[in-house]
């Protein structure tokens, strides 16, 4: 399960700006890749140093920069520097536990955001912070872990297919915002077929496991929801922005991904309501369970109650007891008990509580 609440920074007294990697390391190296591309040609290289990729800066043709692993704060800084990147923006970079947003400067845009991953053989959910800065020919996307879900963007680019290759950068950027958000469709499939199989076990025989999951489940929603909220902001923010960088012609596909945004959104609360109506009926369920088990054991005493009169009457040491001199004072006794016995069985047939 995904951790809604995060620890405290270790940036505690530090000043603004200060390059520290905030967040899990969870890459052992830093790879450094670049796809250069226009309609004409096209290259793809990855790069042992960071230097490399600062020729990439001044060219006519678009670059798509794609750093992963943070933990090497010298890669960071030294692009940023070379690329002009204020060194707030590195801080948010570094810092992987910032909320999404998107900040617009004269020479580029900074968009952060998350990706969730569906882990199948674990079954949690693993985010991830990707940063991305739009520059007028290029785009530089940080990420924390190779592998991801631009891996169809990228064919797209090798290709020449669609029309990525004859669009700016700014189509690059959507591209890839795209992306992310197309998986949280993917995760929302996964979380529905979750939910199903639970809908599944309340039905049929609900067990305190189920609860578990269920609870699990509500809660990787709720992150869910955490990190999707402020993407519609984000979206928002990138549809009436007003900078040279974004193109009239691109408006209409980042519309289209602020619709794709209010979908997500509209799945997560709608799964969240359904995932809060399961716990109720859980608890409904075993409240259920526990009233017929006890209106049984409330008919067997009431059956036994007349039974325990008869029978500690008898049960009583006095020599003048009219009933022990009789020969068929015992036999009579059992019929007496017996006839009690069905006449009471057949008032709670009657009653409908058997």
């Amino acid at each position: 399960m995904p951790r809604l609440f995060k620890k405290a920074s270790h940036k505690v007294g530090l000043p603004p700006g200060a390059l520290v990697h905030v967040g899990e390391k969870k890459a052992e190296t830093v790879k450094i890749s670049v796809m250069d591309y226009d309609q004409a040609t096209f290259q793809e290289k990855d790069f042992l140093t960071i230097e490399e990729v600062f020729p990439f800066k001044e060219t006519s043709t678009v670059t798509w920069v794609n750093i992963d692993g943070l933990h090497q704060v010298d890669i960071i800084k030294k692009i940023g520097d070379h690329f002009d990147i204020h060194p707030l923006i590195q801080e948010d970079i570094l810092h992987t536990e910032q909320r999404p947003k998107m900040e617009d400067f004269d020479t580029y845009i900074l968009i952060i955001l998350k990706t969730l991953h569906y882990d199948d053989e674990t079954g949690m959910v693993n985010t991830e912070q990707i940063s991305i800065i739009l520059g007028s020919t290029f785009v530089i996307s940080f990420q924390e872990v190779q592998g991801d879900a631009f891996d169809p963007l990228r064919e797209r680019i090798r290709t020449g297919k669609g029309k990525i290759r004859r669009m700016g950068s700014d189509y690059l950027a959507y591209s890839l915002l795209d992306s992310i958000v197309d998986h949280y469709f993917v995760l929302l499939e996964k979380c529905g077929e979750r939910i199903e199989v639970l809908e599944d076990e309340l039905a049929l025989e609900p067990k305190p496991s189920t609860l578990q999951a269920i609870h699990n489940l509500k809660q990787e929603i709720i992150f869910l929801r955490k990190s999707v909220w402020p993407l519609r902001e984000v979206i928002s923010g990138l549809e009436r922005v007003e900078s040279s960088l974004i193109h009239d012609d691109i408006s209409m596909y980042i519309r289209d991904l602020y619709d794709h945004t209010i979908q997500v959104i509209d799945s997560v609360e709608t799964y969240q309501d359904i995932l809060s109506g399961m716990i109720d009926l859980y608890l409904s369920s075993v409240s259920n369970k526990m009233n017929e088990v006890m209106k049984v054991l409330t008919i067997f005493a009431s059956i036994f109650i007349p039974l325990t009169f008869i029978a500690g009457i008898y049960g009583m040491n006095f020599d003048f007891m009219p009933e022990l001199k009789i020969r068929w004072a015992y036999p009579v006794l059992w019929g007496l008990m017996i006839v009690i016995t069905l006449i009471l069985l057949a008032f709670f047939k009657r009653k409908k509580w058997l």
